[in-house]
């Protein structure tokens, strides 16, 4: 009888595998028409450019809203009729007199860094879009999150957040996580910097760095030629044999690059000893007062609550219409990680069926 139990046993776990693995090689099928689609996808949409929609949400109304909701699940049933009679009289009186009381608008943006800065485009939108509504009086808050990157990217991307100082309105800059080397480039331009107490800052620094084969390539007897117009127009290569003058140039440049980070942030933050910080560290927010990094420091969260007892806090972002490959990919995507996760903690299962 145990052989017997035994032998089923073992049968149900072989056709569950069998099942299994059928389950995978449809998902890698159903991966690869997914990415067929996204690059579909794709070359249609570098025929033109993408549409980006607007969208504008009232962070005042959300909140409001989420708090009324919280203070009436907190009361007994009985009590939330009267609550809620009372909350339409005070509805009404600020509708009329309350919004009246706000003095002006703050403008919540958004970037989040890679190291291409690639999120850019959008915000030099989102920042024309801007500059052609916000008076007198407005504020432009940005949550910033930010590692760095490329060195033109990053000029590119702290240039944009520069359009907003140059045309006088108030800028904060709110960095809850990290805006370090180009990010803090960017950060430095706000009139005010507010930081969470461990938010990462600085790395006011320039790193490259690049394997080189030569030798390898030279032991087996290969031989690559670098042909150059230009005396310094490539100071050191990966397949080359590297000079003591290309590392030379190629420092100097590099030390070129530092000095014109240096001045950029001295220029935007002067009450920073910028020699001193500017040694490629990092420091944490709640240090960062102190070393004239920034201003204060506080979540975005809590500052964007305070500013919404005085203003209309509106938060405004650029999305783009993704098209119906894209969508389509994105949930194929989705769903095939969602399988391959399921297979994994089944096959895992699985062996405890020939035991």
């Amino acid at each position: 009888m145990a052989d017997k139990e035994s032998t089923v046993s073992d049968g149900v776990g072989d056709i569950l595998l069998f099942v299994l693995q059928w389950l995978a090689l449809l998902g890698i099928v159903a991966a690869l028409v997914a990415a067929g689609l996204a690059l579909l996808g794709r070359a249609r949409e570098a025929g033109g450019d993408r549409h980006r929609q607007l969208r504008i949400e009232v962070l005042n109304d959300r909140y409001r809203s989420r708090r009324q909701r919280l203070g009436l699940a907190r009361l007994a049933p009985g009590e939330r009729k009267r609550s809620i009679k009372a909350w339409r009289r005070e509805e009404k009186q600020r509708r009329k007199h309350g919004e009246a009381a706000l003095q002006g608008t703050v403008w919540v943006i958004e970037f989040h860094g890679d190291i291409k800065a690639s999120a850019t485009p959008r915000l030099a939108e989102e920042i024309s879009a801007l500059l052609a509504v916000a008076e007198e009086g407005d504020e432009v808050v940005v949550l910033l999150e930010s590692a760095g990157g490329l060195v033109h990217a990053y000029g590119l991307a702290a240039a944009q957040l520069d359009r907003l100082r140059d045309a006088g309105i108030a800028t904060t800059v709110c960095v809850d996580k990290v805006a370090a080397s180009g990010g803090y480039m960017m950060a430095c331009t706000a009139q005010r910097l507010r930081v969470a107490p461990f938010a990462v800052l600085g790395s006011i620094g320039v790193v490259a760095q690049l394997p080189n084969v030569h030798r390898l390539l030279k032991r087996h007897d290969i031989d690559v030629d670098v042909m150059t117009a230009g005396r310094y127009k490539r100071t050191l290569t990966v397949f080359g044999e590297n000079t003591e003058e290309g590392r030379e140039k190629f420092i100097e440049d590099l030390e070129g690059i530092h000095s014109l980070f240096k001045a950029y942030v001295s220029e935007r933050r002067p009450q920073l000893d910028i020699e001193a910080v500017a040694t490629g560290e990092i420091w944490y927010g709640s240090e960062a007062p102190d070393k004239g990094l920034a201003d204060e420091v506080g979540t975005s969260e809590a500052y964007l609550l305070d500013r919404m007892a005085e203003a209309r806090v509106l938060k405004v972002s650029l999305e783009t219409r993704k098209g119906l490959s894209e969508r389509i990919g994105l949930a194929a995507s989705h769903g095939i990680e969602r399988g391959v996760e399921r297979t994994l903690e089944a096959l895992d299962a699985s062996r405890w069926l020939r035991r």
